[in-house]
This record gives C-alpha cells, structure tokens and sequence, in this order.
C-alpha cells in the first residue's frame, strides 16, 4: 500500500465503512469539480482541461456513485433497520438518493450536451440549480452519513455482518 504523507489511506472492503466515507470524499471531490467548472465557465465554450475534468465527474457519478448509493441501500441499510434509532435517518437518507438521482439526471444530460457545444442560457440555468441543490443536499446527506450512521453502524452490526457488507460491496464491482 503507497505512504500518504499527511492524509489518511483509504480504506478497503475489510473495512466497508471507511470505505463507504472514502467514497463521500470522492462524490465532494467530483461535485466540487462539476460546480467549479460550471462557476467558470456557466455553460460556455470549455478549454481543453474543464472538457476532461467535466467529463472525468460525469463519468464518476454515471459509473461508480451508482454503486455506492446499492452499498448503502441494499447492503448497509437493511442491516440497520433491525435498530429503532436508525429507521428515521434511513428513511431521509433514502429519500436524498431518490431526490439526488433527479438532479443527476439533468447534470449528466446537460453535461453531455456541454461536452458536444455550449449551452443555451436556459440549459445553463437548470444546470447550476441542478448543481446548487447536489451540492446542499450531499453537504448534509454525507455529514449524517460519516458523523451519525457510520458510527451507529460500527456499534451495531456485528462485525459477521460488516464483512458481509464488505463482500457485498467487492461483487459490486467484481473484485
């Protein structure tokens, strides 16, 4: 495993909620690229280095952060609706996925666009808002995830069932 001077390594599918909070930093990186390309450029002509950034976060969230929303909902959360304390946050977070996954929707068809020509004023509006509700939603949604959840999580599923989850997660991706 590479040193990492000065940050944390990540985690692997041994540990499968550290890997789960690796993979907020991964979505806040991504999405921060999305907003700053979009604050740059607002729907305009793209140099060559936003076009392979905006094409780098549109593939992340196409291909790898479908992935994580089934690590949480089929493999972390049935797991923690057997706790009383849990079933009100699953049922927000849950309901964030399915709110996410509408604006996700524009972000990739309005990025895709952007990558093929400039987009229209309208286009560029509903992009941003797009982008400004991705942002305050997955701003909350991670900090009750890797501030609440996670460590309910370590204290209640027994670790039989965290390397399950962990297996889980490795099928996903075919590891």
């Amino acid at each position: 495993m590479p040193v990492e001077i000065g940050g944390k390594p990540e985690s692997d599918f041994t540990n499968p909620l550290g890997l789960l909070s690796d993979c907020h930093r991964r979505i806040e990186r991504f999405l921060g690229v999305l907003v700053r390309v979009y604050e740059q450029r607002n729907g305009g002509e793209l140099h060559p280095e936003e076009r392979s950034a905006l094409e780098n976060a549109l593939t992340y969230f196409r291909n790898s952060a479908p992935k994580h929303t089934a690590d949480e909902e089929d493999s972390l959360f049935p797991r923690l609706r057997k706790v009383q304390a849990a079933l009100a946050c699953l049922e927000k977070l849950e309901g964030d996925h399915k709110a996410a996954s509408q604006d996700h929707e524009t972000v990739e068809r309005s990025g895709r666009q952007w990558l093929e020509a400039p987009l229209s004023s309208d286009q560029s509006r509903k992009l941003g808002a797009a982008l400004k509700r991705l942002a305050a939603l997955y701003a909350r949604h991670i900090a009750i995830e890797d501030n609440e959840l996670f460590p309910l999580a370590a204290q209640v599923v027994p670790d039989a069932e965290l390397v399950a989850i962990g297996r889980e997660m490795a099928a996903r991706r075919r590891r």
